[in-house]
């Protein structure tokens, strides 16, 4: 039987993907839990359960678990890349258009008008809630994964011009991508280009504050800039003075926050991206599956700290090693099974930390895992059966 906390609400439809041989509880103080599936909840303050070895974020973004703390401790950390991603297209196009046409204040303009006469007021005061079309426009995206693609896809389709950075685009994602789509060399082939900017990468070291002073200055004046990734990818010290300048004609944010609301350049939406029926089913039902595979058959798929390996499961005897990514540590991994026969092996990195899968022919003994543990760059050694 496993144990899953869940630290956010996750809907139904994920979590009935566990089966009858999952305990699922959302009380904090349980014991002994060998899995974590969580939307928004922050972790880093948080003592990590005894036993864990995996947490599910139903969602793309990570910021909100300790990740390096996670890897320490041998603990896969999970994202659901994708699975809300045509909801957060959707909330893009649709801040593209709120931004280019003044259709907030045109509601709230209408809601005030009273008497007889409304129709005829319309009329006359229209004019002030005139905007501009998208079509014919361009678009820059910075990030071109999963949801950055279907942005580009989507605007190429209503009529804009598209540009995108990424340097690390995948093979995959570069498959699903438009060929009307150009892929710029640098951020700043973007700023320059772009009449609306959108911003599609994860929150890191190295990408907060991505839009700054610095890179504003590189962009046409007047540009509309989109956030709908994370918050802290903007420096907003250095936004509200392009916006008070004039540089930047509006900002669309997913993130409000006290230093973004009630200025009348920034459009402020509840952190709506992914809040949708079928985005947060999909995020849900993709985090039990990534669980459910790695608890029972020691599998990664989707892992932001440790390699993606994966093997079918169909031999005697299964385990897992998390261990250090140095040479050698393959040959002494298989030095260990002088009496059992090696099936299948499969080995994948991420920077320093590596993970190897082995299927054998016969049971794995617990003098098996005590050689491998005794092996120096071994971290964690798991028998599946």
């Amino acid at each position: 039987m496993y144990n899953i906390l869940t630290l956010n609400k996750i809907a139904a439809c994920g979590l009935d993907r566990l089966g009858d041989n999952y305990n699922i509880t959302d009380d904090v103080n349980t014991e002994k839990v060998d899995g974590i599936i969580l939307r928004s909840f922050k972790m880093h303050d948080m003592e990590l359960p005894k036993g864990l070895k995996a947490v599910a974020r139903a969602g793309a973004g990570v910021n909100n678990i300790p990740i390096d703390k996670c890897t320490e401790k041998g603990i896969v950390v999970f994202n659901t890349p994708g699975a809300n991603a045509n909801a957060v297209k959707e909330l893009v196009i649709a801040g593209m258009l709120l931004a280019s046409r003044d259709i907030i204040g045109g509601v709230e303009w209408a809601n005030t008008l009273t008497g007889d006469d409304v129709d005829k007021q319309v009329e006359k005061g229209k004019s002030n809630f005139a905007g501009t079309e998208i079509k014919g426009k361009t678009l820059g995206i910075i990030g071109l994964g999963a949801i950055g693609v279907l942005v580009a896809n989507a605007a190429y389709a209503l009529g804009m011009d598209v540009i995108g950075y990424d340097p690390y685009l995948s093979v995959n994602a570069a498959l699903q991508l438009s060929r009307h789509v150009k892929t710029a060399s640098s951020p700043a082939e973007v700023y320059a280009a772009a009449d609306y900017i959108t911003l599609h990468l994860p929150l890191l070291d190295s990408t907060r504050n991505t839009i700054n002073a610095e890179a504003l200055s590189q962009m046409k004046d007047g540009v509309i800039i989109l956030n709908f990734a994370r918050g802290g990818l903007v420096n907003n010290a250095d936004m509200l003075a392009a916006l008070d300048s004039g540089k930047v004609r509006k900002y669309v944010v997913d993130f409000a926050d006290s230093e973004t609301v009630n200025h009348e350049g920034i459009i402020n939406i509840p952190h709506l991206g992914a809040s949708t029926e079928e985005s947060e089913d999909n995020c849900a039902m993709m985090a039990a599956d990534e669980i459910k595979d790695y608890l029972e058959n020691g599998n990664i798929t989707n892992s932001v700290n440790f390699p993606n390996v994966s093997i079918p499961n169909d031999k005697v005897g299964r385990l897992t090693v998390k261990h250090k990514n140095l040479p050698s540590v393959i040959a002494k991994l298989t030095d260990v099974f002088t009496s059992v026969n090696i099936a299948d092996l499969i080995n994948g990195s991420k920077g320093e930390i590596a993970y190897t899968i082995i299927n054998t022919d016969h049971e794995i003994t617990q003098e098996i895992v005590d050689k491998l543990n005794a092996i120096p760059e071994v971290m964690k050694v798991r028998v599946i059966r």
